[in-house]
């Protein structure tokens, strides 16, 4: 497979940032990765910071995130355009957001005044509508829709600790998924619904792992490890025709996702059966990355694709 180095000895250079200094500033490349040839091609280039690349429905288009506003990017054409999705109010979009699998159907996560915490949305595909899906005061974040779309997995904090919940397209109480007191983050369903994959470090560093979609059970007990090598691994992303696992891996001993950092890999697996057995991971390519290259899901509808952002320090 061929690395997106993008500069990564000039990237390396620029060292870690001061403490106390100014905010580090980054320009962004959306890059779209073709999995059978191996080989990227660059979509748009910006001088700030895009994030969390969605494929559409169709094909057509990816939904990201910048400054806040949710985005429609079209996928073909040789200067494509980012088009602002108008919700309609103040949202402060981040970067966990998708749509259900037939198109119809939106959920994001954002800040509302006078809310203080991220929360999550569901709204139609257009962004009208508008339907606060978590009201409570501490932070949640939206990662993946169930195939049917009658439920939104999404990571909360509650009582301090970050674990998987979900909460039905039609509304009412959250449903705990998780409870073994470690951090868990990133759920994203399997394509037949069997499945939940997340990220956790509940085994002492960052690994992938998988539930059943109602629940690891007592003492999380369903819960399975998919992988245990040394780096740390964040955001499983099964492909639609469920037959691959991309992922993220920040080199060991990356404490969290929050910031934007040099060798950083894309790896990727086949997708398990019904025992979680050793697979062999391949390294698809070595960026400088982190929060934002892919939270969320970002397979292309046939499955030959996926998208992702690198960044470069200004």
């Amino acid at each position: 497979m061929k690395p997106i180095l993008l500069g990564l000895a000039l990237l390396l250079a620029a060292g870690a940032q001061q403490a106390g200094g100014p905010q580090q500033q980054y320009r962004s490349a959306i890059v779209i990765f073709d999995r059978a040839a191996g080989t990227s091609r660059v979509l748009y280039t910006a001088d700030t910071i895009f994030e969390a690349p969605n494929w559409s429905h169709d094909g057509k288009y990816l939904l990201v995130n910048s400054g806040g506003n949710l985005m429609r990017l079209p996928v073909e054409g040789a200067s494509p355009v980012p088009e602002k999705i108008d919700l309609g109010a103040a949202y402060r979009c981040n970067n966990d957001h998708g749509f259900t699998r037939d198109g119809k159907m939106l959920a994001f996560s954002a800040t509302l005044p006078p809310a203080r915490a991220s929360q999550v949305f569901q709204a139609t595909a257009e962004g009208k509508d508008v339907r606060l899906m978590t009201p409570v005061a501490t932070a949640s974040y939206f990662h993946g829709w169930s195939p049917d779309s009658k439920w939104l997995a999404f990571v909360g904090q509650r009582n301090g600790v970050f674990e998987l919940y979900r909460v039905a397209a039609a509304g009412g109480a959250e449903q705990r998924l998780t409870s073994h007191g470690g951090y868990d983050d990133g759920p994203d369903y399997s394509p037949d619904g069997k499945w939940i994959y997340f990220n956790s470090n509940r085994s002492g560093g960052w690994d992938i792992w998988r539930i059943p979609p109602d629940g690891a059970g007592a003492d999380d007990a369903k819960a399975e490890r998919m992988t245990s090598d040394e780096l740390e691994d964040w955001f499983p992303h099964v492909s639609p025709d469920g037959k691959w696992i991309v992922f993220l891996s920040f080199p060991k001993g990356t404490e969290n996702h929050n910031g934007k950092m040099a060798g950083v890999q894309l790896r990727i697996i086949p997708t398990p059966g019904k025992k979680a057995t050793p697979a062999k991971i391949q390294v698809l390519t070595t960026i400088f990355g982190g929060q934002g290259t892919i939270n969320v899901n970002s397979w292309s509808p046939d499955s030959k694709k996926f998208a992702f952002v690198t960044y470069e320090p200004k």
